[in-house]
């Protein structure tokens, strides 16, 4: 659908005529996510480089009537990105700085375009530490980290997104800017509308700046990388370590992922002996009697034949190269066009959450190569598949998705999530009823019409309006 010639004028009045574009490339290249499932079709993308002008494309948007789709780095794995509908594209890529590092609080205020890697980087220049890390913090900018509430591989330890947003400025699906709790760590004056931003996926209004809290940095951080017989394992595993040290991460992932990353990048197996599952823990060795207490919870574990064989990274290189193995899970699957689902459990019922789903997904896939990894010290689940190089795309999507009713049957049966850290967007809006009731949704449409009544923000993200 394109945009009236009038709008698009306003448009480049508003931002300027070169931080328009209409072209096709630029359409394709915005207007998407990580996703594959949709086909994007932007009527324009937009560069505004000010809160001012992010507050103006929305007032137009509300009085011309188009639809407004925020882009980050585009990194996004449920389609809350995709302007598929004719949206304009409001891109962040400009509106890309740090603009104040407050010591004393710990914290720095960024704007919403900052890639996460950048804070990261800031951080430790600056003897301090952002802890919310995942595979795309290269690329991912903070805006829609907390739009998504990004968790990440750190998360046992640091926590989400959502735990290190000390403020937010936005502009609301009305046009409003809102300052929410003003950086402070205390701020006990009614109803924190901070968090309604966090994780609403663009759908109230645009973050367009941040206050992010910062952490000390870990020292002589240890990894160690473990092959399991089975899953259970796994989870004693998590258990003994667990009780005895104070992990940063405990990671999981399958040999057919060893496999599939090895041959892809090149580094090493762990060790020789191929197990059917991993599990990849790190840990702060603050002394050495920390890592001797390590070694004696993986000969514990050896001894209960929870661990078949192990390593301990002995240098830096090591350690990232163990780290790899996990870490480049996604990069590598990539070209086989994966079918992902994100789901999450607690953690006690993670061993037969995992014994149902794996019996489905072998019953229904049987030909289909599956690939699990993920966070599994906070309950969270990557399952995914791989679309057999004979098979067209479309069909393929078509046959997952016929067995999702199952999948998320069994994580209501958990009381689950079916989006644990990718948020709803469009791919998990048909089936946000297995975590939320049908009461919770109707709440969640009130709360979006008294910020957006004209409905103009990311509309058809995480439901459908009434």
């Amino acid at each position: 659908m394109a945009l009236a010639a009038a709008t698009l004028q306003s448009l480049m009045d508003i931002v300027g005529d070169s931080r328009v574009r209409v072209d096709e490339q630029s359409l394709a290249t915005w207007g998407v996510d990580w996703t594959k499932m949709y086909t994007p079709a932007p009527s324009a993308i937009v560069f505004p480089s000010s809160i001012e002008q992010v507050q103006a494309v929305v007032r137009l948007a509300n009085d011309a009537g188009f639809a407004i789709v925020p882009s980050g780095g585009r990194t996004g794995l449920s389609a809350g990105a995709v302007a598929a509908n004719g949206e304009v594209v409001v891109s962040f890529d400009y509106l890309n700085k740090i603009t104040e590092f407050i010591a004393e609080d710990r914290a720095v205020r960024i704007q919403a375009g900052v890639v996460t890697e950048q804070l990261q980087n800031f951080a430790e220049e600056n003897g301090l530490y952002y802890p919310v890390d995942f595979a795309s913090a290269g690329s991912s900018q903070l805006g829609g980290n907390i739009g998504t509430n990004a968790g990440g591989i750190k998360v046992i330890k640091y926590g989400m997104t959502r735990n290190w947003v000390l403020g937010l400025k936005v502009v609301t699906g009305k046009g409003d800017i809102l300052e929410l709790n003003k950086d402070m760590i205390k701020n006990a004056t009614g109803y924190d509308l901070r968090h309604l931003f966090i994780g609403a996926e663009g759908t109230l209004g645009l973050v367009v700046e941040a206050t992010m809290k910062l952490d000390r940095a870990p020292r002589n951080l240890q990894v160690m990388v473990l092959g399991t017989p089975d899953f259970p394992s796994v989870m004693h595993v998590l258990r003994e370590f667990q009780a005895r040290l104070d992990l940063t991460a405990f990671e999981f992932f399958s040999e057919l992922s060893v496999q599939l990353v090895t041959a892809h990048s090149g580094i090493a197996r762990p060790f020789e002996s191929a197990t059917p599952f991993y599990a990849l823990l790190e840990f702060e060795a603050l002394s050495d009697a920390m890592s001797d207490e390590a070694m004696a919870i993986f000969e514990q574990c050896v001894e209960q034949g929870w661990v078949v064989d192990g390593v301990l990274g002995q240098s830096e290189t090591q350690a990232k190269n163990l780290w790899r193995l996990r870490e480049d899970i996604s990069e590598t699957i990539a070209p086989y066009t994966p079918y992902k689902n994100d789901i999450s459990v607690m953690i006690a019922r993670v061993p037969a959450f995992i014994a149902d789903i794996d019996a489905i997904v072998g019953a229904q896939y049987p030909d289909f190569r599956v690939v699990w990894f993920g966070h599994i010290g906070d309950g969270n689940l990557h399952l995914n598949i791989l679309k057999p190089d004979a098979m067209e795309k479309a069909d393929f999507f078509a046959k997952c998705k016929a067995v999702n009713v199952q999948v998320f049957e069994t994580v209501q049966k958990y009381n689950g999530s079916v989006s644990a850290e990718h948020g709803v967007g469009m791919t998990k809006k048909a089936y946000l009823t297995y975590t939320r009731s049908a009461v919770e949704v109707e709440y969640l449409r009130a709360i979006k019409q008294v910020f957006d009544p004209n409905g103009v923000m990311n509309p058809g993200k995480i439901f459908d309006p009434a």
